[in-house]
């Protein structure tokens, strides 16, 4: 059912300088702004566009239904610990990656607010704010109804900043979420604005390359000839400013505004060639949510996330697996689970069984973190890979299921958006609240910020994870 969609290797061109995608990235640096910064053909060489072929990008990556700590690592030290079994499936990343412990959730672990354990999880996941009051009651006799967030979520106030850019703000990525509650709805562009993910690999193929236009030379020629007419443009009107009156300028300002809408339009515009390939629409055929399709799915939706980074579509994606309580079967891992992922969850934590299976559950995810990485490791750009130039960041709505909590929660981080980030580290922390990894991610991405969500969980970044 599924197939992987291979990743078209450079195409050198420019006497072996650069890829057609890192040139055009290059070109699109170099003209920028209202005011162009460097002529078309300065903007195709030289370490200006080496560093312009490698925008920081973010990645949300949720599994659901809480974890088992004490397999994920031992050793309390920064540089000197050992990876449990659940992250042993990542060993060859291990220099890539940051494990962060010790961190509570504090706006969850608001039992005064709306929503059930799950639904304060989820709703605060990436916002850092408290759910508002509304009708959905969940498992809690003595919880109060909740609706959705109260404000927006890390991802999308990220993608405000540096998908200005690109094709899509964000992409949601979901697998089997099926929901549309809030125990489903991590991401929100604000207050009660939930981002519903994409449970489909070929509507989200659609969303994502639907109108590109897939001649890499002819487009290019378009880009070429449309900037040159805008060049010239503003060539004429920057000779003009020193000769027009006071109407005549303000005229000319509003004439070089439209001109700005047009350039913004045109860095736009995705070009396939080099590492951006057209995967084509995905041969998901079936029920998406049918159980046996959960693995096929999951792959299609990794290999359309990373082509979507690859062509600069996007910046900022997620990826969630289920939802909070999500029921998916694991019964093809072989350790004899026969009930979904949430129930087996909820088992005391004295049954080997049971708590074996989850380690295998988790472990399972972690390999799927796995094949992702190593797909933006196969990505070449500028002078090292995709992966490089992004995090990854795997969060989960709880800490431990069976006990609904929210302290001590376990955070993983890949690659350090192009050195923003220590890698090859694990960070204990002592209580912080998870909203100041919400404003590391920010800072991470370039926003000038101390703070992030409700200010009353927030105490500002995290000591020592920005390098």
């Amino acid at each position: 059912m599924a197939k992987r969609f291979e990743l078209q290797s450079r195409s050198e061109i420019g006497g072996g300088r650069l890829s057609r995608r890192t040139m055009l990235r290059g070109v699109l640096a170099g003209l920028g702004g209202v005011a162009v910064g460097l002529p078309l053909l300065e903007a195709m060489h030289g370490s200006t566009a080496k560093a312009a072929a490698a925008p920081r990008r973010l990645v949300i990556f949720f599994t659901p239904n809480g974890t088992i700590p004490d397999a994920w690592v031992t050793g309390t030290s920064e540089t000197d610990y050992t990876f449990g079994k659940i992250l042993e499936p990542l060993n060859d990343h291990k220099k890539d990656l940051v494990v962060l412990t010790g961190i509570d959730n504090k706006a969850a672990m608001n039992y005064k607010a709306p929503g059930d354990d799950h639904q304060r999880g989820m709703g605060t996941c990436l916002t850092g704010t408290d759910l508002q009051p509304g009708d959905t009651v969940g498992g809690c006799d003595t919880c109060p109804g909740a609706g959705w967030a109260n404000g927006p979520s890390v991802d999308q106030v990220i993608a405000q900043k540096v998908g200005k850019s690109s094709k899509l703000a964000s992409m949601e990525f979901g697998v089997q979420v099926r929901s549309s509650d809030d125990w489903s709805r991590m991401s929100y562009s604000g207050a009660a604005q939930p981002m519903p993910p994409i449970d489909d690999p070929k509507i989200a193929y659609q969303r994502l390359f639907a109108g590109l236009n897939t001649d890499p030379a002819g487009q290019k020629l378009l880009l070429d000839q449309r900037r040159l007419v805008l060049d010239s443009v503003l060539s004429d009107a920057n000779r003009l400013q020193g000769k027009l009156g006071a109407a005549d300028k303000q005229k000319l300002a509003q004439h070089l505004d439209s001109i700005s809408s047009i350039e913004k339009h045109l860095a736009n515009t995705v070009v396939i060639g080099g590492d951006c390939k057209d995967p084509g629409s995905p041969d998901n055929e079936g029920n998406v949510f049918d159980s046996k399709n959960f693995v096929a799915i999951g792959k299609l939706q990794m290999d359309l996330l990373t082509m979507a980074l690859a062509c600069d579509i996007t910046r900022v994606a997620s990826l969630q697996w289920t939802h909070s309580v999500g029921m998916a079967m694991f019964d093809f891992l072989n350790v004899g689970i026969t009930d979904g992922h949430h129930t087996i969850s909820h088992v005391g934590s004295d049954d080997t069984t049971a708590r074996n299976q989850l380690i295998a559950v988790n472990a399972w995810f972690a390999s799927q973190m796995k094949y992702l990485i190593e797909s933006m490791k196969a990505v070449p750009e500028g002078d090292g890979t995709l992966f490089d130039n992004t995090c990854i960041v795997w969060v989960n709505e709880l800490a431990v299921g069976n006990k609904h909590s929210h302290d001590d929660m376990r955070y993983l981080i890949a690659g350090g958006a192009g050195g923003k980030i220590k890698l090859g580290r694990h960070l204990s922390y002592k209580g912080d609240p998870h909203n100041n990894l919400l404003t590391s991610l920010c800072q991470t991405m370039g926003l000038d910020v101390d703070t992030f969500g409700n200010k009353a969980y927030c105490t500002g970044p995290l000591t020592g994870l920005l390098s």
